[in-house]
């Protein structure tokens, strides 16, 4: 036993409390069922470095789209997967050292808030889209949207890290307390969760007001559908990665009310398939439906945006139209 070790617990050997002492510390073999880890599991090797490479595909995609149109969601979607492949880097890791610390924390605390990132690309894509098709599709300003949803985000994001931070200290120490830092978890979670649900009845009334001035159009004969092709394939996108965003955040929430021995969180599987696969979709999917690509030729007040059905101005528009229609470009999402 080292000579800076406590005294051993009565039961216990001296060689035994040694490694149990320093055990987080370095890069020590799987020990089966005689040591359980922070985990409750070995990690899988081929599912860190499969999901590494897989969100490594996606922040080159999305950093390759920022550099060619600059918006916000593309740096958004590729600083989400940034964040992603470091936690599953961190997995990696863990399949080779699965005791130790240091792994188990930039695991937790990276992919809890990574898809805060992603979700705060959806509320600027929603904000973008009210800009092209008009003020009227919405209750609240495109800006508006941006404030209220990246501030709850960013909020979320801070409780969420502040909380896997301190249960993951507390699990790396021997009969350590995750209690607060779970319960600190869970709270961000909810809270994200019911900043998600608020966002989804918001984006049911932009839809019902958009189909709304649709049937009016129609009725006057002014042409086709308000909404484009690309619109509706970037709308599809919107719908594929709140969703799945959704279900993980549902999915992360029992995990954690379980608790650290609790099924779910003991059980690799699980994650894999509702955290990690789901989040390759909710990025993958913003790669293969790129709003900046498909939104490129639309600007607000184009030939793409209706009357407005109410404060029109006289060139049968509105104020915020017209002057959109003067020559302004769309938002930078």
């Amino acid at each position: 036993m080292s000579s800076g070790d406590p005294p051993a617990p009565e039961g216990i050997d001296d060689e035994t409390w040694h490694l149990l002492l320093h055990i987080k510390e370095g890069c020590f073999p799987y020990l089966d069922d005689r040591l359980d880890n922070s985990y409750g599991y070995w990690p899988s090797l081929p599912a860190g470095i499969i999901f590494s490479a897989l969100f490594g595909i996606v922040i080159v995609g999305h950093l390759f789209q920022f550099v060619r149109f600059r918006k916000w969601t593309s740096i958004l979607i590729a600083i989400g997967a940034i964040t992603e492949a470091l936690g599953w880097a961190a997995r990696t890791w863990s399949a080779k050292c699965p005791y130790n610390g240091d792994a188990f924390l930039m695991q937790i605390t990276t992919l809890i808030i990574a898809p805060t990132f992603f979700a705060a690309a959806m509320y600027v894509l929603l904000g973008t889209l009210i800009t092209l098709l008009g003020r009227d599709t919405s209750m609240m300003s495109p800006k508006l949207y941006t404030i209220i949803f990246c501030t709850c985000d960013v909020i979320s994001l801070v409780v969420q890290a502040v909380g896997g931070a301190l249960a993951a200290d507390a699990a790396d120490k021997i009969d350590g307390d995750t209690k607060q830092g779970t319960n600190i978890m869970v709270a961000g979670i909810v809270f994200q969760l019911f900043t998600m649900t608020v966002f989804a009845v918001l984006v049911m009334d932009f839809l019902r007001r958009v189909y709304k001035r649709e049937r009016h159009d129609k009725r006057g004969n002014q042409g086709a559908s308000a909404l484009s092709r690309p619109m509706k394939l970037v709308l599809a996108a919107l719908f594929v990665a709140f969703v799945v965003i959704y279900i993980r955040s549902v999915y992360r929430t029992i995990e954690l009310v379980q608790g650290w021995d609790g099924y779910l969180i003991t059980h690799e599987a699980y994650f894999v398939a509702l955290d990690g696969s789901l989040m390759v979709v909710a990025s993958g999917v913003f790669l293969v439906l790129d709003p900046a690509t498909l939104l490129r030729n639309l600007k607000p007040g184009s030939d793409n945006e209706y009357p407005m059905l109410s404060g029109e101005d006289s060139e049968g528009g509105s104020p915020e139209s017209a002057r959109l229609k003067r020559g302004s470009t769309p938002s930078n999402y």
